[in-house]
């Protein structure tokens, strides 16, 4: 198995840090010309530069996407490793500032490796980084988990899942496997922030309605919210317009089995209006082409049960 290990500043640790424990970060970069690949879920490992030079914490990698600033905020907040967004985008001008970044249009896209499952360690329980690490190196590496310093690095943070401070990565069950239940979180229990980003890249970043691909007017709803036991996976989502997303959320739309949008006569009701919403009744829903992060039956038969006002 390989690992990647990625530089980045101590303000983005300690922020992390004090906030743990999370169940994703984003570990942006302040541009996306590049890009990012890896196996998902395989580890990845933060490491601060001179003079600290060590690993300080790890996570699984999910997911790399390209993001405005502003949606990689609102999306993931301050699980950016900054304590506001005016503090983020101080942070990603001063840096682009140190290598010359010359920004192109109107877009302020950054580059997002979405990390699930992220454990931070203490100063004292960090980890030097690999010996034959070269100290010029400003670019994450990939490590061999193996053998060599990658399979020493890979231990050692196995080591620390072990002590008290990371207990809550374990899901009940005193004699669990942490690195299993790590896993087993990542795959099965994606964060809010991921769960966005999914949801909008399986309906193409456009409105599973309407069309619209304006992506301020956009948002992820949940099905069955995540307060009535609501996963948060694909297949329990809604790629819509904001308006609709609250009146989904409120019970006067829902989406039936054979995907189809249903407005309720309450809207009228309660409203005295609705004009706007009514044409939109029994529209077909654009969905996404992989059956496994279409709607699920079950899911939307829940809400029409017990959100929609019909």
């Amino acid at each position: 198995m390989q690992g990647t290990i990625a530089i980045t500043d101590f303000d983005w640790y300690q922020t992390l840090l004090a906030s743990a424990p999370n169940d994703e970060v984003n570990f942006w970069l302040p541009s996306a010309r590049r890009g990012f690949r890896s196996e998902p879920y395989s580890p990845f490992f933060f490491k601060l530069r001179h003079p600290h030079n060590a690993i300080v914490g790890f996570g699984l990698f999910e997911r790399y996407v390209k993001l405005p600033d502003w949606l990689a905020w609102e999306c993931f907040e301050a699980r950016n490793g900054c304590v506001s967004f005016a503090a983020m985008r101080e942070r990603i001008e001063r840096i682009r500032k140190g290598f010359g970044y010359q920004k192109e249009g109107g877009s302020n896209e950054i580059g997002c490796v979405l990390i699930a499952q992220p454990v931070f360690f203490p100063e004292e329980q960090w980890i030097p980084q690999p010996a034959d690490w070269k100290p010029r190196t400003q670019r994450a590496a990939k490590y061999d988990l193996a053998v060599g310093e990658g399979l020493r690095v890979w231990l050692e943070c196995q080591e620390r899942l072990k002590v008290s401070d990371h207990q809550h990565i374990l899901l009940g069950d005193e004699q669990s496997n942490p690195l299993d239940e790590l896993f087993t979180r990542a795959k099965v229990r994606p964060g809010q922030g991921t769960f966005r980003v999914q949801v909008s890249e399986a309906y193409d970043w456009a409105c599973s309605v309407t069309r619209e691909h304006s992506l301020p007017a956009l948002e992820a709803a949940h099905i069955r919210p995540v307060s009535d036991d609501g996963p948060t996976v694909v297949s329990n989502g809604l790629l819509l317009r904001a308006d609709l997303h609250r009146l989904f959320d409120r019970g006067y739309v829902t989406v039936t089995p054979r995907h189809r949008l249903e407005v309720s006569p309450r809207l009228k009701q309660d409203f005295s209006n609705g004009r706007s919403y009514y044409p939109l009744s029994g529209r077909e829903l654009n969905l996404p082409s992989t059956p496994g992060l279409k709607p699920s039956p079950e899911f939307l038969k829940w809400h029409n049960e017990h959100c929609y006002l019909g």
